[in-house]
């Protein structure tokens, strides 16, 4: 925990002004700050991590609501990962802003730091992703739902597209939408992923004095009350995930005989709608204990009088258990109950690699991410992801500069930008070819050869899906009598969410067990590098070339930033006359059966 003492709030991004000298500030964005009482603390003294929902849901729901003009609904949260517990005393200042908003739903950003009043200290707890769904109530029309008498209908509402105003605005608005893309893949992907990892797993290990995990069995059941509820009457989804908290806490304690501390919240989907005068029957249970900590997972059911129970939400939920230097304590483990018991254990192992796998490629910082991560189908998702983001990332950056122009034939144009001793390059030109047309042609990297001496060869070894595909590319040696590189590259491709996007071909090294370094090359490095391609009319596209320079790069590129040779302009003279020849030719794409 680090203290930035007098240096403000540290969730406060800095002033923006505008041009007309105003000073900007983010018409969507919603603050709470809430000092700690007793009554919000569990009995460590510590803040219930479920009243910490509750706000950050409260919070978040206002910055959709301010941005919709309608009331919104939770529809599902991110992965959450709480790096810090609070104290009684102690204020929670929470920032919401609307960061995209899609056709009825919305992302909304919610960052969550602690300030200590007598030290003037202050640290992050938490960053989370929300979707919102903004809904319109009419009366007196065919009901989806009555409640307390009245008959109402849930419209949904066309939401205004959010327009981003500053760097940090526009990086995460670039972000929101790959980010959408793994929600709704994320149930399916999981799944897959689950059954694959299951399978390899055996049978459940048996442990010498381990609990049986019917003893961590927790069921309760709420009444859904006027307090607990929206202007909508629908059940803040805070609060039922304050409930979902509270007995997955429970579950945790019977295990340990101790006072768990909630690490994550795994990403989770509400189902369907709560309503005032609801039962929500609650249900938690540990599916499986590690050394250092256990996964509980925990289901809300709703019904009313003698109806049916409707799912609402499940959640998976990861505890430990600090000892008094605050370090993760050795934990009892869990004896399965047959079937569905066994099932759970398994599953629960399987979550773990996967959880692993997302913190180590998404959570990581770009500065932190290693040069090379093993692909296999069980990271896929998270590596596209996060191809993807760290180019729009480089993209949304607003202070490049313009290193070399060459207009010759057509103009090329040579940017840099170097922080932290990283070294970033970009090279813009335009084409006369529609937007789509360069897409596919820059997308298949087996025919850049045709424009680009330094790629010698390059060979497809997996189609993961229609987005991704693994290439091994060979360059020639740059200094004579040296050795040839050679890459493994991920390549992910995505096209435009709506019109305020571009085409993106994403590129990074990976690595592979079937396909290691040989004594012919020189195993190279890219960490971040592809294309932006942006429609600006029917028949005029502007291209961006972007790369985080390596010292697998740089000798190819060193002497164009020195100024010592203008190549770049050869190398893109070649690209824009490669895409207007075949601007009515039918891209082949990799098949998908390699």
């Amino acid at each position: 925990m680090s203290c930035e003492k007098g240096d403000g709030d540290p969730m406060e991004d800095p002033l923006f002004i505008l041009e007309s000298g105003e000073v900007y500030r983010n018409p969507t964005e919603v603050k709470m700050s809430q000092i700690v009482m007793p009554c919000h603390a569990n009995h460590c003294g510590e803040l219930s991590v479920g009243q910490l929902l509750k706000w950050m849901d409260s919070t978040a729901c206002l910055s959709a609501e301010r941005h919709a003009g309608s009331p919104c609904i939770t529809a599902s949260v991110d992965d959450i990962h709480f790096e810090h517990t609070i104290g009684v005393g102690q204020v929670v200042n929470i920032k919401a802003k609307v960061n995209r908003a899609f056709t009825s739903s919305m992302e909304v950003g919610i960052t969550v730091s602690c300030e200590d009043l007598f030290s003037s200290c202050q640290w992050n707890v938490c960053n989370a992703f929300a979707t919102f769904v903004a809904r319109r109530t009419e009366e007196g029309k065919v009901d989806t739902h009555t409640v307390l008498g009245c008959v109402c209908v849930h419209v949904q509402v066309q939401l205004k597209q959010v327009i981003p105003r500053t760097q940090t605005e526009q990086m995460e608005y670039s972000i929101a939408a790959e980010r959408r893309r793994m929600r709704l893949t994320h149930a399916e992907i999981i799944t897959d992923l689950l059954s694959s990892n299951t399978a390899q797993l055996g049978e459940c290990q048996e442990y010498q004095g381990a609990v049986s995990a019917e003893r961590t069995r927790v069921e309760s059941v709420e009444l859904v009350l006027p307090p607990h509820a929206n202007h909508q009457v629908s059940t803040f989804g805070g609060q039922i995930m304050a409930w979902m908290e509270n007995v997955a806490t429970i579950a945790a304690c019977r295990l340990c005989n101790a006072h768990p501390t909630l690490r994550t919240i795994d990403m989770f989907h509400f189902r369907g709608p709560s309503h005032i005068g609801d039962r929500l029957v609650l249900k938690a249970i540990v599916n499986n204990a590690f050394k250092h900590s256990m996964e509980v997972g925990v289901c809300a059911e709703a019904y009313q009088g003698a109806g049916a129970l409707r799912h609402i939400n499940s959640a998976f939920m990861t505890f430990e258990v600090l000892d008094k230097d605050r370090k993760p304590r050795t934990l009892p483990r869990i004896r399965p109950e047959p079937v569905d018991g066994k099932r759970r254990y398994q599953e629960a192992i399987a979550r773990k690699k996967i959880r692993l796998d997302r913190k180590y490629i998404i959570s990581c910082k770009q500065t932190e991410v290693p040069l090379s991560v093993p692909w296999d189908i069980s990271n896929q998702m998270y590596l596209s992801y996060n191809n993807v983001s760290a180019l729009k990332m480089m993209a949304a950056r607003s202070n490049w500069m313009l290193s070399s122009e060459k207009n010759k034939v057509s103009i090329v144009r040579l940017y840099t930008l170097e922080e932290n001793q990283i070294l970033c390059f970009k090279v813009e030109t335009h084409v006369t070819v529609p937007a789509e047309q360069a897409f596919h042609l820059l997308s298949d990297l087996r025919r850049r050869h045709e424009w680009d001496r330094h790629y010698q060869k390059c060979d497809v070894i997996i189609q993961a899906d229609e987005d991704d595909t693994i290439y091994r590319v060979a360059t020639p040696c740059v200094s004579k009598g040296g050795k040839g590189q050679d890459f493994i590259l991920l390549a992910s491709r995505r096209k435009p969410c709506d019109s305020r996007d571009p085409y993106l071909i994403a590129l990074r090294s990976v690595t592979l067990p079937t396909h290691p370094a040989t004594e012919d090359y020189t195993r190279g490095e890219v960490l971040c590098a592809g294309f932006s391609i942006w429609e600006e009319s029917n028949a005029v596209t502007k291209i961006s070339y972007y790369n985080q320079a390596t010292p697998g790069v740089l000798p190819y590129i060193s002497n164009d930033i020195a100024g010592l040779s203008s190549s770049f302009y050869g190398t893109f003279y070649s690209c824009n006359k490669y895409l207007e020849e075949n601007r009515d030719s039918l891209a082949i794409l990799p098949p998908s059966d390699l």
